[in-house]
């Protein structure tokens, strides 16, 4: 095993780029192995058969599979900007936008995937659940008040998702709180330093199975 927790991650991935911001604000070194979503190292599926990223590897070998548990366990060691401090009164958020929003954003973005209403009527029922947030950010800079939180950070990479469907469309809506919420973080070096580029980790045991007998 190595000295360092070992993360499973995808660039692009929400739920990975959750998972990495919490750990980068916690100042949690991890060993960072980028997969490619359509060639999983066997490694990573040994550790979490779900399969899907992030997945951290403790140094102790416990594996944490889930994205905001990730968010939880760094926090927890260190939370030096105070995420957490909103506590349960995040709780409600955080479950729309993983439940219902999270459901009509992949039917927005994907719809050839999905035997449903059209993307169109996704988008709108998506553009529902925003505005409880617009009306949040509407009176502070954040979700939970002047300074960014868990929720903040567990919700904008989806909402961030979201916006990147039609940037027209989206620069159209009257969510102006959102709007600049989302280019807040995105222009933060937080963000910046999460979304640097890795190159793809060479699985030692799928280069093996390649290997002549």
């Amino acid at each position: 095993m190595s000295a360092l927790p070992i993360l499973y991650s995808f660039r692009r991935c929400p739920y990975a780029m959750r998972a990495r911001l919490a750990l980068a604000v916690s100042g949690q070194v991890v060993e960072h192995r980028e997969v490619s979503l359509k060639s999983k190292p066997p490694e990573m599926i040994a550790a979490s058969p779900k399969a899907t990223v992030p997945v951290l590897i403790l140094a102790d070998e416990t594996v944490i599979e889930e994205s905001l548990d990730i968010m939880r366990w760094a926090l927890g060691l260190h939370d030096p900007q105070g995420w957490l401090a909103p506590g349960s009164n995040m709780d409600m958020l955080i479950a729309t936008n993983d439940g219902p929003f999270k459901h009509h954003l992949d039917r927005a973005k994907y719809p050839g995937r999905y035997n449903d209403a059209g993307a169109e009527d996704h988008y709108a029922l998506a553009v529902d659940l925003l505005l409880p947030l617009e009306a949040r950010l509407s009176a502070t800079a954040f979700l939970f008040g002047s300074e960014p939180s868990f929720a903040d950070y567990a919700l904008f990479p989806f909402v961030r998702q979201f916006a990147r469907i039609d940037d027209a469309a989206w620069a159209a809506l009257a969510l102006p709180g959102l709007q600049h919420w989302i280019e807040q973080i995105s222009t933060s070096a937080l963000f910046a330093t999460i979304m640097e580029k890795h190159s793809l980790w060479q699985s030692p045991l799928a280069i093996a199975a390649q290997s002549p007998q």
